[in-house]
Order: C-alpha cells, then structure tokens, then sequence
C-alpha cells in the first residue's frame, strides 16, 4: 500500500526502479509513479517501493526518471507509487547506472541484484554517519547585536571567536566554538542563535579512524628511455577519449613508475585517476607509494578488509569529489567518482584470477573497468609482467589495445637466476630426502641466503598442512573426504602446533570442519597424514633453520593466518623492516611485492595447478612460477630463485624460468586456437545444481536441449550436460553446460535471447559464468 494519501497521487514523473530482488524479466527495472513530495527524484537514489501482490516493502535503485509520455504504453492509473528515499548512501553517478545495466545484461544477472552489489551495506545502513552542529555569524549579525537588551561576557567571547576565526574556518563546529570561547556549556551560543546574531547549521560526516602509511618518499626516479616513451603515448591520449592500452614489462621493469606519471599529468589536468590492485595485501605497498608520491592529495582506499564505518567514510569523501586519486581491490571500480571527473583507469596485475567475482554477478574487475573508461571516455592502462592471453590476444591479434613493452629492468636491478630443480631426481639421488617438502638445494640455499642477510620468500600454492589423509594400511585402502562434496579433506593445524589433538580437518568447498580422526573407521588402525600444505613447509623450515621462529623471524601468509586488512599491514611492515626474514605463503606472496632485501625465492612444487582439468592450467601457472620469481633481484644483488617440480620440461614451468612471456603465449595461443578455446572463441558456462544427482542431470538435459534448439542458426555452439570435476558441492550436484560464440558481440546476443526466451534464469539453479577462468 503507497503511503501518499489519495489527495497527492498525481502523476507527475515516473520511475524505472530496479528492485533488490531477483526479478529477471524486466532488465530496465519496474516502473512506479513518483508523486508530488519526491518531484526531484534523480537515476541512482535509492528508494523503497511496494512489490507484488502484498505491496511488500523493498528496497531498490533508480534507474531512469521520465515523463509519463515517454512510455505511452504503460497505464499510469494502475501504477503504484514509490513510497520513500531509503539511505543515507549518496545518489549513484548515472555513469555507474549505466555501467550496471551493462554488467546485468553482459554477466546475466538481474539489474537490482548488480546494483545492490555495487554500494557497500556500510553505505547503505550510513555506518558511522554523525550529525554535527555548526555555527557562524549571522547575516546583519552587526545590527541584531546593536538592538539586543542584553549581551553578556560570555556571548561577546564567541562572537569574537568567529570574527578572529580565517575564513577557512568558518562554520566552526558546536564544540569547538565553545572551546576557543572558553564556555562550559553551549547554552550562550543557542541563545545567540535564537536572537539571530549567529546562525546554525547540522550537517552529517562520517567518522572512521583511519590508518594509511605513507611509503618512504625517497627522490623520484629518472625514467629510462622505454619508460619515457610509454608515458609520452599513453599521456598523449589522456584527452583524446577512450583508449585502451597494455603495458607488459618484465617484473622490476618499472610499470609503476610509469603509473605514477600518468596519474600526475591526469591530476595535473584537474581530473580523478582510478587504480586497481588485485588483492589487499597489496593495498599498503601501492596505498602508501601513492601517498608518499602526491602528498598534496587525499587517497581514498577501498578494499573488503576496512571496518563498516571505514568503508561508508572513503566512500563518501569519493562521492563528494574530496579525493582525486582513488585505488583498491576488484569492487573499487564501483567507485562513485562524479560524472566527467574520472581521466583514468590503471588495472595492475591485471592476470590476477582475484579480479573475477565468484558469485552472482560473475564479473571481471579487469573488463568492467575496461566498459567503466569507456563511459568516462578516458583511457585504461592493464600492466602486468604476464599478460592474461585475452589482453595479450586484444593487443597482438585484434589489435584492440597499444601494446606497450618494457623488456629490461629498472637501472641497478637485474633479473634473477632462476634454476628448475627436477624433484624425482633429486629425491632418487638423495634417497633419504623423500619426506621432506625441500630438497638439499632449496633448504641449502635458505640457509646461505639467512647466513648472507638476506630475506627468503617460499612458495606453496596450497593451505593447510597436508591434503592426503587416509589409512596407514594400504590394504584398506581407505581415504578420508568430504561427507557433503566430491573432495578430499584438508588436514590443519591449530596455532598452537603439537600432536593429534591440534589438527583438525576441513573441506576448503563447503567449509565443513571436524577433529582429525585418530583411527580408521573401516579397520581401526592409525590414520596416517602426508601430502603438500604451507603450514607444513613452516614446520619444515623451523626444523631445518633453528633462527626461524614462526610468528617472529619467520611469517607466513595464507588465507588462514591473514584474517583482516591489519594483518597484512603488520606482516609487510615486519618483512619491510627486517624484522622478520623469511615469508612462506601460498600466491598471496607472489602479486606485486617489492622487497629489496629479497635475495631468494623458493617455489616448493610448481605443479599444484599443472595438471587440473582446466584448459587455463598452464597459463596459471606460468604466471605464478614468473611472478614469484620476479619478487627477488630488486635490490644490489640480482637474487636467485629455485623452482622444484616433477615436470621440468613442461613448457609453462621452462619458459617462466626463462622469463619468455611471449614465447609461452605463442604457443598456448596456438594450441587453443587448434582446439577453439578462449580468447579466440569467447564461453559462457552454466552450472545446474540440484540436492538430486537425478534432478540436476535431468534438468541439466533439458536446459542443454533448449539452448541448442536456440542456436539451431549457428549463433553458438553448445555442448554438455556433463558432471563438473567437483561433482557435488554443498550437498549439491553439479551438471555443466558450455556456451561457445565466436566473439562477444554474439555470444551477449544469444545469452539475451534466451534470457528473453525463459531459458536461462539466472539463480540458485542455475548458476551463470559468462567468460569463466576456472571450470572446476
């Protein structure tokens, strides 16, 4: 039921309101009619409106504002009325509006669920939100003064204060007024309000406290030749509209720099510069660079690891145009930058599988940012020392983005010596090895590396301790997995180290836990735990370097041990200092890190990824195995970097040794091209879940049948049903359908169509990834 009474019901403006549920059919949002008391109503405010047949209270976004003649078919009696504003959130820039209508319509996802997900709950509830009193002279406050019957010594002190206060003081807030005229409470200041010599305004702020570290703002570096001719043609371009660039450089090459001097002609120009990290570990090192570099300037951080009220503060200091240079993880291209003030856009590491959004809406950081520069009609730079092969196939094959390289380092640095260790030999000439996750080699060279003082970073893509955990009995053959998925358990270890009774075990899918069990269920004899795990490789080196204590000189980075924003400050600053010597983590540690007292990178087994039924497999781990050796060698020393694996020859591992990009993307372009795979073909994956095994290939059946029959014409190619590589998830079955087009263009229109159609309904069922990059 609308909350306007009879009498103010006319149809003045409507309202495409798109609604925070999951209404698919109506992609442009529900039109309601907007009365009277909300006639400056305006696309990108929130707004609360009734739906369905109970009229039930939800919450939504304006998506477009018209007059009732611009929808001629719509009868405007029948229409229901928007009932309210609803948050404190400020209104949406109509860039970003249209930014998710392209999302909703390109990712398959319901335009009131895009929006909902693009302003953080911190923003919509106003978390930290205060509301101020502030005070001033009135106007005539002169006169007011003159004809008043009385004015005491404390009123005269607080008028006085505002009169010496600079401009740039003035409204003075409430407390402080009081302060400078030495008043013990406000009630002189009230009465001078109420006799009209000063005025009073309330304004809300949001108050947060807030930690940002400033890198050490050590001279600005001469840039090399490569690196002034990168910036003169990007910078060319920053008031010619749209452009799209990528910048490949070996690691240490200097692609920062080069960000930084873009990001100074755009705020020389009076425009905002937007920059993009993939995680936020690297958010202090990149945070605190860019603090150090325009010290002038307001910094706003966005990232998932800030407190509620953290969040809804930078935030709005964005929306208010207080800040120029704005930077954060993948949803910091939500940014609620004003129209016509971004001037440019840097995706850095754009490779990153962590700028892919893993539930609905399924979007690529890299590619809405990509649609983002374009509405703004400014420029994108994406750099990373490995291209993702889409980017790489958009600059070299469709010629769609300037290819801009840096093929040598920085001056002073020089690439490491990287030195692939083949672990079956090695564990065949040293027998006695075979239980330790480090080779003679490895562990030799950590212990010169500590003895020289120099700093180590070791990498194992895998968290926990062990991920093998079955009968010690080989006979009966029993092995412990997932009662809810199709997956093996991972053993843990609680902090506290030990025995048994410290481990427990947990399925890194549904997130079930439990001890680990002291027997086994089937025979009752000892459950035996082996197999990779970082915080097995802790131990590993505790044991074997006794000046390496864990939590100390010794730190490791995972999932499970960095719970927050805080952790990873205090770790960095701890490797930053020397204060701690080794860092062992899983790829967290490989993104972006520059330390120059890294002399030595130790990757424990380069194969976690190889082999997995996923045709990007070697395309990761080229980038991981190169990204990681590329952390050392940026100091004096050119630094060393010892890679373990059963497959040397494997060309992902030998070519990211050789620091050959362009000979691995070479040929792996190749090789999906014979198969028509991404990048030349662009995919669409449906996954259908059902509690039935049954159901969900039934319905798997019929949904691959439908989408065939729809693209009967040759608009795409559809194949499957077929049961996922993790089968079940959650209790949940899992079927797979894939949707092959030739380019984006066709493969938008045909998933448009058949959304249209009825076919496909994005939701719990069915589970949408439109250009996916994993298909587990």
């Amino acid at each position: 039921m609308s909350l306007f009474p009879s009498g103010d019901r006319t149809v003045g403006l409507l309202a495409q309101v798109a609604v925070e549920r999951s209404v698919d059919r109506y992609p442009d949002g529900l039109t309601y009619a907007v009365p009277p008391s909300l006639a400056d109503l305006r696309a990108g405010e929130r707004v609360r409106v009734p739906l369905g047949r109970g009229d039930a209270a939800v919450d939504g976004t304006v998506v477009r504002v018209m007059a009732p003649d611009a929808a001629p078919g719509i009868p405007t009696a029948k229409l229901k009325f928007v009932e309210s504003r609803t948050s404190a959130a400020p209104p949406m820039p109509a860039q970003l509006v249209e930014l998710a209508q392209w999302i909703s319509s390109y990712y398959v996802c319901p335009v009131g669920m895009t929006l909902a997900c693009m302003t953080p709950a911190a923003v919509k509830r106003g978390t930290g939100s205060v509301t101020r009193t502030f005070v001033d002279l009135a106007e005539g406050w002169e006169a007011a003064i003159a004809v008043a019957k009385r004015v005491t010594a404390q009123q005269r002190r607080t008028v006085e204060a505002l009169e010496r206060a600079a401009a740039g003081e003035r409204p003075m807030e409430l407390r402080d007024l009081c302060a400078r005229a030495g008043l013990g409470t406000p009630e002189p200041v009230k009465r001078l309000v109420s006799s009209g010599i000063l005025r009073a305004e309330r304004r809300t702020s949001v108050e947060a406290e807030w930690r940002a570290e400033r890198g050490a703002a050590g001279p600005v570096p001469e840039l090399t030749a490569a690196q002034r001719g990168v910036v003169d043609a990007i910078g060319g371009s920053l008031a010619g509209g749209f452009s799209q660039h990528l910048l490949f450089g070996v690691t240490g090459a200097g692609k920062t720099e080069v960000y930084m001097r873009l990001i100074e002609r755009t705020l020389a120009a009076g425009r905002t510069a937007l920059v993009l990290v993939p995680e936020i570990a690297l958010t202090p090192q990149t945070g605190g660079r860019l603090l150090s570099r325009f010290p002038q300037e307001r910094v706003a951080i966005l990232h998932s690891g800030l407190t509620a009220s953290q969040r809804n503060q930078q935030w709005n200091l964005v929306s208010d145009g207080k800040v120029r240079l704005v930077m954060g993880a993948r949803s910091a291209v939500f940014a609620p930058i004003p129209d016509e003030a971004l001037g440019l856009v840097v995706v850095d590491e754009e490779h990153d599988s962590s700028y892919k959004q893993d539930q609905m809406p399924r979007y690529h950081g890299r590619d809405v940012a990509i649609r983002r520069a374009q509405l703004a009609q400014c420029p994108i730079v994406l750099g990373s020392a490995t291209p993702s092969l889409e980017s790489w196939f958009n600059a070299t094959e469709r010629k769609a983005s300037a290819l801009h390289v840096l093929r040598e380092r920085a001056p002073g640095l020089r690439l490491p010596r990287v030195e692939v260790v083949d672990f079956a030999e090695e564990r065949r000439r040293f027998p006695d090895n075979r239980v330790h996750l480090l080779g003679p080699r490895l562990a030799g060279a950590v212990q010169e590396t500590l003895d020289g003082g120099g700093q180590v970073l070791i990498l194992l893509n895998r968290r926990g301790y062990a991920n093998w955990i079955a009968c010690a009995d080989q006979r009966c053959g029993w092995m412990m997995r997932c009662d809810r998925c199709d997956a093996g358990m991972i053993c843990h270890k609680l902090p506290a180290g030990g025995g048994a009774a410290t481990q427990y075990v947990r399925c890194h899918h549904c997130q079930g836990e439990q001890r680990l069990p002291r027997q086994c269920p089937q025979c009752a004899k000892q459950v035996s735990v082996f197999g990779l795990g970082v915080q097995r490789v802790e131990e590993e080196l505790a044991r074997l370097h006794p000046s390496l204590v864990a939590g100390s000189t010794m730190l490791r980075i995972d999932a499970d041990s960095m719970q927050g924003a805080e952790d990873f400050h205090e770790a960095l600053g701890k490797f930053g200092r020397g204060e701690a010597r080794l860092l062992v983590g899983t790829q967290m540690i490989a993104k972006g890190l520059d330390f120059p007292g890294v002399r030595l990178v130790g990757v424990v087994s380069a194969d976690t990824a190889l082999n997995l039924p996923d045709f990007r497999a070697a395309e990761r781990t080229f980038q991981l195995v190169s990204q990681v050796c590329g952390r050392c060698g940026r100091g004096s020393d050119a630094g060393r970097a010892i890679v373990q694996t059963f497959q040397p020859e494997a060309p992902a591992i030998r070519l990211a040794a050789a620091h050959d990009y362009e000979s691995f993307a070479r040929e792996e372009l190749e090789l999906r091209g014979r198969f028509g795979l991404p990048p030349w073909k662009r995919m669409a994956r449906v996954v259908v879940r059902d509690e039935s095994e049954e159901r969900a290939r039934e319905l798997g059946e019929a949904l691959a049948r439908e989408l065939s029959g729809a693209a009967a014409n040759g608009d795409a190619a559809v194949s499957g049903p077929m049961p996922c590589p993790i089968a079940r998830i959650a209790d949940r079955w899992r079927m797979q359908v894939e949707i092959v087009a030739p380019d984006a263009g066709r493969l938008g229109r045909f998933l448009t169509k058949v959304r249209n159609a009825g076919i496909l309904r994005p939701g719990e069922t069915y589970a949408v990834d439109v250009d996916p990059i994993a298909l587990m």
